[in-house]
């Protein structure tokens, strides 16, 4: 075969292929999207995937189905999106956690964390509160107050976590780094078994993600001694910024949630479901609800090329944070 005949017969096989995909593009969406989640049923990422599915089958047409599938931190739910047909129908609700922390927290992971994956949007930041237990320490009402009472105590406080390498452990590493107390770690497997040990009084300090936080101070059953972003959250207003409330300027330690799809996803499809996503997340009625209930900052700019600015520099962050926490999973 010629070389002319080789370069014409690859242009025009090109040119099918892009008309196949403009075409699926077209019609895409005609059956039910299913969105992954690595997290269990009440947690974040899930009431987020629900409350985004909900408004996304009104905007698309079709069911939005939510599925958990819960292990290693994320990695399970992680695995199988990217070995998912890139077609449109199988989505990932991705952390921080998930995307940037586990790709230095774990010796080896079955997917690339930037390369596996097609960047869909970026759906908020995600901070943690550092809860105190309101009867085990009555007398703690402020930070301050609370590294006093660390700085003359080191090694025999402690602070629970959602595991291993969790945005809740490195918040409190990074905290503990920062203010150069010594706490002790406590890891428990998940949200539930956490708050459990705070409430029991089996641990002293819980850095919980803004949302389960939120109803916990609200109910009274903890106080909430700062934030771990620049400002005060809408939902808690009365809990000041740590880099203030503990005297740390420039502390920040917040997380986000971003939607993923697996690598090679048709970029019109990419686009579609991209401006979807966008205009859920930016109606007022869907702000009020991160605001006032989760204690999410909506994002700024949704885009896929914004969402991979920032978690390719978040790799490099947590990365580091990681590094001075000592945490590794096997």
């Amino acid at each position: 075969m010629s070389h002319w005949l080789k370069r014409t017969t690859g242009l025009l096989i090109g040119l099918m292929l892009s008309t196949a995909a403009l075409a699926q593009a077209d019609t895409w969406p005609t059956r039910a999207i299913t969105i992954i989640g690595g997290f269990p049923n009440g947690a974040g990422t899930d009431l987020y995937a629900r409350k985004l599915g909900e408004a996304l089958a009104a905007t698309l047409g079709v069911p939005v189905v939510v599925d958990s599938k819960t292990g290693a931190g994320g990695n399970l739910a992680s695995d199988a999106v990217a070995r998912a047909q890139p077609d449109g129908y199988t989505f990932l609700l991705a952390t921080a956690g998930t995307h940037a922390i586990n790709a230095a927290l774990y010796k080896k992971l079955s997917f690339d964390v930037e390369r596996d994956f097609t960047h869909i949007a970026i759906l908020g930041d995600v901070p943690n509160v550092l809860l105190i237990n309101v009867k085990k320490h009555p007398n703690i009402k402020t930070c301050s107050e609370l590294l006093t009472l660390l700085r003359a105590n080191p090694g025999k406080l402690n602070y629970g976590s959602t595991g291993n390498g969790a945005s809740t452990h490195l918040s409190a590493a990074q905290f503990a780094s920062a203010a150069k107390v010594d706490i002790v770690h406590v890891p428990y497997r998940g949200q539930g078994p956490a708050m459990t040990a705070l409430l029991a009084g089996d641990v002293d300090l819980f850095f919980n993600q803004s949302a389960p936080a939120i109803a916990s101070i609200k109910g009274g059953l903890n106080i909430g001694l700062a934030v771990t972003t620049p400002a005060a959250l809408a939902a808690l207003p009365s809990v000041p910024p740590m880099a203030q409330a503990c005297n740390l300027p420039g502390f920040e330690s917040s997380t986000w949630y971003g939607l993923l799809a697996p690598a090679k996803l048709p970029a019109a499809i990419a686009a579609k479901m991209s401006g979807a996503v966008a205009q859920v997340i930016s109606t007022p009625e869907f702000k009020k609800w991160l605001t006032d209930t989760q204690g999410i900052t909506p994002a700024q700019d949704p885009s896929p090329a914004a969402f991979a600015k920032i978690h390719k520099a978040d790799i490099a962050k947590w990365a580091e944070i990681v590094r001075i926490s000592g945490a590794q999973v096997d």
